[in-house]
């Protein structure tokens, strides 16, 4: 069915109508036809009264049929409204449960868009309070630097996507306080870490080194082993020849070999890395969050600064570090032990320290080390302490070394230790040289066969044929003192050839440094303890022999000491500057003051014969036979002559002895030459006349034996 227009419907149609009407009154009561309008009106009004009478009239029969039916209707209407209202009423009372069902649909539905709408929310702020608590939980087991890549996270990703929440304004605000707080965490890790490393320095030093000396063997073993072998086999060749006690008197035994010795160590163990004994975590965490926070460059000046006190607390040596080994240990562990943590932090991180600020350190640590070392190393007196000391340097400086830094003013230090090593020794070496001399028969050495033999010439290069031939036993001219103070000199070789090694120096320096440290050795040390056994009140005529004999087969082994050097340095003695031996002049000057002194002992027991002698100054005749003191001082120079017969057969022996009887009744003794030889002339009063001297009113000359000693 087509809808109707508004102008169709009978209310568009009244509308319309009245409009119109409402017009029209309106412009009757304008213009003033009132009352003409009412007229008209009034003929409309009996015009359509007329039309309705004629309608009514026309449609009276069908109107009244039309109310007969609409009585009917309005029964049947009645009917239906009661049946409506019976059905609506059964509907309401059927509608309740459906209402009520409808109801809390309605609510179910509500509270599910509310219920969607709170997880679409929660689905927003659940990764915000998840990151939140990630950042706490990293922050409570002291992950520092994830919580602070959790704190970026946090702030530039998931809270502006909830920002309008009010606990998100609490985590915002909150977000300066935690990045202070993790701050600070961090740099307390990083205190404790420096304290750590503070204390455990000398232990990671102490490992470092032992790396560094397991790399020193391994590099001896390809390269030196063969050198040092063969050092060490001659010089226990040596000491197991000898049966005269050279290794209780030895100050330098195999067993001062230095602190670290190749046998000793195991060289199967590995030793860990500085980065296996100390956790660098808490330094490279501080130095991220510091970077994150925009606050390296505070960092860097901090760690800087506390490290610099650290150094300057390492540096300063305990006050008694001279005294032992173990205290010198300790001060290079700790210097090693900072240096290879600083090193460490160099290579792993990206500008914390730089290679100046590691050089400027090093060069601090290098010259209060080195002041420390000289000032220390100055009250050692035991020559063993000193070569420890050398062997610890040349470790530390090998294992710096090892790390980039540069020791050569280590190694200049150490050539001055070697002249306090040099004075140690030759104190130590007085010591030996008196023990020996005090200890020696001065006697010939006997021996009664020919194992015995053999010892003595493996301990001392002596060959004579004629002792060769003699049958046993028999002695050799020497005593005991020869062969052991021969022994000794190449201890002290020996100990000085210990301090050049690992010195970086060359053969020619090396060679150098022993024949000047043994030419003190003989023209000083040894030389002063001949001069004192010589000079001693109680030396008798026939140790001074000895000792001229002992000086003199001294000096012939020499050149025997020469070759030793040579053979142990490689240095041929034609070497342009050799240095050579001043041994000869040394044993020289003890045979001669041994000379002067036989010649003043000469003259004490004469006099002392003099002084003794009871004669009559004023006789007036001699007597019948000479005087009994005359004759024992005769049998006294001839046994002491007889002493003289065991001088070398080079000592040429001259010997011219006059006696003059002077008319002054006088017996002379005289010295022409201290260094030609010994002339004795007696001056005593005239003894009486006898048989065998014929008595004489002047002069009388008797020659009763010449004496002369000359040496060449």
């Amino acid at each position: 069915m087509p809808a109707l227009s508004s102008k169709e419907t009978p209310l568009g149609s009244c509308q319309q109508h009245h409009l119109g009407m409402e017009t029209q009154s309106k412009s009757v009561y304008d213009g003033e036809e009132h009352g003409r309008f009412m007229e008209k009106l009034e003929a409309r009004i009996r015009n359509h009264d007329r039309e309705i009478e004629k309608m009514c009239n026309f449609h009276y029969q069908g109107f009244v049929d039309s109310i007969t039916e609409l009585l009917k209707v309005r029964g049947e209407a009645q009917k239906l409204k009661n049946q409506v209202t019976d059905t609506n009423r059964k509907l309401q009372n059927e509608g309740k449960e459906l209402i009520i069902a409808m109801e809390e649909l309605k609510q179910c539905r509500l509270q599910q868009r509310n219920i969607s709408a709170t997880v679409d929310k929660l689905t927003l702020c659940l990764p915000v309070l998840e990151m939140y608590s990630k950042l706490r939980e990293q922050m409570k087991s002291k992950r520092h630097y994830p919580a602070l890549k959790t704190l970026e996270h946090l702030e530039h990703t998931y809270l502006p996507q909830v920002s309008h929440y009010r606990f998100c304004k609490i985590m915002v605000d909150n977000i300066p306080k935690l990045r202070e707080e993790i701050k600070e965490v961090s740099m307390s890790d990083l205190k404790d870490f420096l304290e750590s490393i503070r204390k455990h320095s000398d232990k990671i030093g102490e490992t470092a080194m032992k790396q560094a000396q397991q790399q020193r063997n391994l590099d001896n073993i390809v390269s030196q082993h063969p050198r040092i072998s063969g050092g060490k086999k001659s010089k226990k060749e040596v000491c197991a020849s000898s049966d005269l006690e050279v290794k209780t008197t030895s100050p330098m035994s195999e067993q001062d070999s230095g602190i670290l010795d190749v046998e000793d160590e195991d060289e199967d163990e590995e030793v860990p890395g500085a980065q296996d004994l100390v956790d660098f975590s808490p330094v490279y965490r501080c130095l991220h969050i510091y970077s994150v926070l925009g606050a390296r460059e505070t960092f860097e000046n901090y760690y800087r600064k506390q490290r610099r006190k650290q150094a300057r607390l390492v540096l300063q040596p305990p006050s008694n570090m001279h005294e032992t080994l173990d205290g010198y240990r300790k001060y290079f562990n700790q210097i090693v032990g900072f240096f290879v943590v600083e090193d460490h932090i160099l290579h792993t991180t990206q500008g914390l320290v730089n290679r100046a600020y590691i050089d400027e350190l090093w060069e601090m640590a290098l010259s209060k080390t080195i002041a420390a070392l000289r000032t220390h190393s100055s009250y050692c007196s035991d020559p063993s302490l000193v070569l420890d000391l050398k062997n610890l340097i040349v470790l530390f400086a090998d294992t710096l070394q090892g790390y980039g830094f540069p020791v050569n003013q280590l190694f200049d230090m150490l050539l001055e230790i070697q002249d306090q090593y040099s004075e140690t020794l030759l104190k130590k070496w007085t010591g030996v040289f008196r023990n020996i001399l005090d200890s020696d028969n001065y006697s010939p050495i006997p021996v009664t066969n020919e194992e015995m033999y053999k010892k003595i010439v493996g301990q001392f290069p002596f060959q004579d044929a004629e002792l060769e031939k003699q049958p046993f036993p028999k002695k050799f001219p020497f005593s005991e003192f020869v062969p052991k103070v021969y022994n000794q000199i190449k201890e002290f070789i020996y100990a000085c050839l210990k301090f050049s090694e690992d010195l970086h120096l060359s053969s020619t320096e090396v060679d150098d440094m022993i024949r000047k440290s043994t030419n003190l050795l003989l023209t000083r040390t040894l030389s002063n303890c001949l001069q004192n056994v010589i000079k001693r009140k109680n030396v008798g005529l026939t140790e001074l022999v000895q000792i001229i004999i002992n000086t003199t087969h001294l000096e012939k082994s020499c050149k025997f000491l020469e070759e030793f050097i040579t053979n142990i340095t490689n240095v041929l003695p034609e070497t342009v500057h050799t240095t050579k031996l001043y041994g000869t002049t040394t044993f020289k000057d003890a045979r001669h003051a041994a000379e002067e002194e036989i010649y003043t002992n000469l003259n004490q027991k004469i006099d002392q014969f003099l002084q003794l002698a009871d004669y009559d100054w004023m006789a007036m005749e001699p007597g019948s036979k000479a005087s009994d003191y005359l004759v024992d001082l005769i049998g006294f120079l001839r046994s002491t002559f007889a002493v003289f017969t065991h001088l070398p057969g080079d000592v040429d022996v001259h010997s011219t002895m006059s006696t003059q009887m002077c008319g002054t009744g006088n017996l002379a003794v005289e010295n022409p030459s201290s260094a030609g030889g010994i002339r004795t002339r007696l001056l005593l009063p005239a003894p009486e006349p006898s048989a065998e001297l014929p008595a004489t009113p002047a002069e009388v000359k008797v020659c009763f034996f010449p004496f002369r000693l000359k040496f060449k």
